[in-house]
């Protein structure tokens, strides 16, 4: 099963992760991000590709 790894020295809460795949990750109020399970692979392939510090990562 693939998840999400979030590198939380790196993640400077940017959002675009949020923009591109809003079903698997959101900012909280305090900005911190959660992270759903990925459901749609392919959005969340883009956001992790997306991520502006590379603080994503898939892993099976």
């Amino acid at each position: 099963m693939t998840r999400v790894v979030v590198d939380r020295e790196v993640c400077m809460s940017a959002g675009v992760c949020e923009m591109e795949a809003p079903e698997v990750f959101r900012l909280d109020a305090d900005g911190v991000l959660q992270v759903g399970e990925p459901t749609d692979l392919t959005a969340v392939e883009t956001a992790v590709r997306a991520c502006p510090t590379g603080a994503l990562q898939l892993v099976d």
